[in-house]
Order: structure tokens, then C-alpha cells, then sequence
């Protein structure tokens, strides 16, 4: 069976194909990002791992452990919004949906705007943290433990600027095939990074005042 063509530059499509047939455009171009999060998943595996291997006692070298360097409070209120953000950004592809720009723009500008506050409230807990003298330096736990976070903070900082790019291409040529594709990436990685974080939140900050 010819697959069918896709559909000219410039035109509004649809994000998901309703007419049967057994798969779509959308879930042809979502493939390959998935494979993506897939690869990126092993790495926050394996950093998840050596936390675990690394929050006793030994690793700690005499200096602060996961109780000392947890603060589930001020964590969870980060949880909230980045989970808002990642609520947020779901309007803006509800507004995909609709073929309304101007709406795209305003969600995801609200989202960028959460994704940042969230992220400048890590570095303050990081920065917080390394000028009490709590430096990943000081031994093997706090190196897993700042690892995670700034690997996170990059993923969060580059999910910003994609924000930025996708507005201004919004913006400039309208919801095409390839604005709306890359949108739907976006969204995947956006919501990708709001679970991560949710696991940081369980068995980061909950499990360190265990």
C-alpha cells in the first residue's frame, strides 16, 4: 500500500489521522524523536542508579548526606510548576488543534515562563548548596547528586529555547506541517521532563529525608 503524501508546506494538517488507516504522519515523524527520549532515558537510568549506589554513608566522605542536602518543601513547590508548564504547554497544542497561532503563542509563553522560574529556583538551591561548601567536589554523593539536577537543568534550559524558537516560527509562517510537527516534539519532550522530574522529586528529595 503507497503510503500517502504529505501534505504541502504552508497548510494547517491535522495531528492525528481519524480516517482508519494504520498509521499517520504525525506518528511517522513522532517515531524517530521517541527513539530519542528512549536513548535519553538510559542516561537518567544510569544517573538514578549511581544516586542510589551512592547515598550511603561511605560515599558521603564525612560530608553532608541526603538528608542535609534535601529540602522536599522547596522541592515540591518546583514540582508544581513545572508540572503547571507542562499543563500549560497542553493548551498551546490544544490551540494546534483549533489552528489558532495567536493562542499557541500565549500558552507557550506562559510555559516558558514557568519552565524558567522553575529553573532559576534550582540554580538557587545549587548555588545554595556549593556556598555552604557543599560542592560535588566534596565527595561521591554530592557529585551524583549535583549531576542529576544540572543534567536536568541543561534539559530544562534547551526545552526554554526551543520554546523561544517554536514562538517565533509560529509567529512568522503559521501553524504549517513542520511548525506543527515540531511542536508535537516539543510537547513530548516538555512532558518528558516534567516526569524525570517527578522521579528526582520521589527518590531524590522524599528518599533523602527518609
Amino acid at each position: 500500500m503507497i503510503p500517502p503524501a504529505a501534505p504541502p508546506a504552508g497548510r494547517p494538517i491535522k495531528l492525528w489521522d481519524d480516517t482508519g488507516h494504520d498509521h499517520d504522519m504525525m506518528s511517522t515523524r513522532l517515531l524517530g524523536f521517541w527513539l530519542y527520549m528512549l536513548s535519553d532515558s538510559l542516561i537518567f537510568a544510569a544517573l538514578f542508579a549511581a544516586y542510589g549506589v551512592l547515598s550511603y554513608p561511605i560515599a558521603t566522605a564525612g560530608g553532608p548526606g541526603p538528608a542535609q542536602v534535601s529540602h522536599p518543601v522547596r522541592a515540591y513547590v518546583e514540582t508544581v510548576i513545572l508540572f503547571t508548564s507542562a499543563l500549560t504547554f497542553g493548551s498551546a497544542m490544544y490551540e494546534v488543534r483549533r489552528n489558532r497561532p495567536n493562542g499557541v503563542i500565549v500558552w507557550t509563553a506562559v510555559s516558558f515562563v514557568l519552565g524558567a522560574v522553575f529553573l532559576g529556583l534550582e540554580y538557587s538551591d545549587l548555588s545554595t548548596l556549593a556556598a555552604g561548601g557543599a560542592t560535588p567536589q566534596r565527595s561521591g554523593f554530592l557529585s551524583a547528586f549535583f549531576t542529576i539536577l544540572t543534567v536536568h537543568g541543561i534539559h530544562i534550559a534547551f526545552g526554554l529555547l526551543w520554546m523561544l524558537v517554536m514562538m517565533v516560527q509560529t509567529r512568522r509562517y503559521g501553524l504549517d506541517d513542520k511548525v506543527t510537527f515540531r511542536l508535537a516534539n516539543l510537547k513530548v519532550f516538555w512532558l518528558y521532563q516534567a516526569v524525570i522530574w517527578g522521579l528526582v522529586f520521589t527518590f531524590v528529595y522524599l528518599w533523602g529525608v527518609i
